[in-house]
């Protein structure tokens, strides 16, 4: 029997127009979609964004909505992605494909990796489509360059003291999820001497997107702090 393959696909920022056409390809087409939810009770964002494609189909197609809570506790993270790994894997075996859908890029602080790791160990076929990221989607949305010449980028998914490590050693600094340590964030900031320019970005790509100065100072989840640093003339 024909077993499945899984692809993990890339849908972007936000914007449903972001979408790659190859990611729109393969939507249109898998027996499975694979939207992972962080609550029981919280829609997902990366579902919301392929919606559009998913209802131009004329063929059913299922949804595997497992749950990957925002928790530390790798132990129970570990139970919740051998979950979904055992449910994808049912469905591979049964001979359909199956496409994992996550925010921006799969490569990019993606749990698609954890997954795809189980489901590799089962002998299965896995493609990664490869989507916008959020930071190269704000930068966009900011209207200014990541990094010019041989600039250094550096992105960071959490600011703690590694962050104050390397600071003098980088030039752009992409800094995810601000809104859960922005006093920190601005603190480590500034106290580097150069010339810099900051930049925040809310919502990329959204109807509801905010491009400002400075840090992001509210709880939005989906915000973005640009950090360009300028050595003094």
């Amino acid at each position: 029997m024909k077993k499945g393959k899984l692809f993990g696909v890339g849908v972007g920022p936000g914007d449903t127009d972001l979408l790659t056409i190859k990611a729109t390809k393969i939507l249109k087409n898998v027996e499975v979609i694979c939207s992972p939810r962080s609550a029981k009770l919280k829609p997902s964002l990366a579902l919301s964004i392929v919606q559009p494609i998913l209802d131009e189909r004329n063929e059913k197609y299922d949804i595997l909505d497992p749950l990957f809570p925002m928790i530390e506790d790798k132990s129970a993270l570990n139970s919740y992605w051998d979950l979904a790994a055992e449910i994808i894997n049912t469905n591979l075996s049964d001979g359909k494909d199956v496409a994992f859908i996550t925010l921006g890029d799969p490569t990019i602080y993606s749990t698609f990796s954890y997954v795809a790791k189980r489901i590799a160990e089962s002998g299965y076929e896995i493609e990664i489509i490869p989507g916008i990221t959020s930071f190269t989607g704000c930068a966009a949305a900011a209207g200014i360059s990541l990094a010019e010449k041989d600039e250094i980028v550096v992105i960071v998914p959490k600011v703690d003291d590694r962050l104050k490590r390397i600071m003098e050693y980088g030039d752009t600094f992409v800094i995810m999820k601000t809104s859960r340590h922005s006093e920190i964030l601005e603190e480590i900031v500034n106290q580097d001497n150069r010339d810099k320019s900051i930049i925040s970005v809310q919502n990329c790509s959204m109807q509801d997107e905010n491009v400002f100065e400075g840090f992001s100072k509210d709880k939005k989840y989906l915000s973005t702090t640009i950090v360009k640093f300028r050595d003094k003339k």
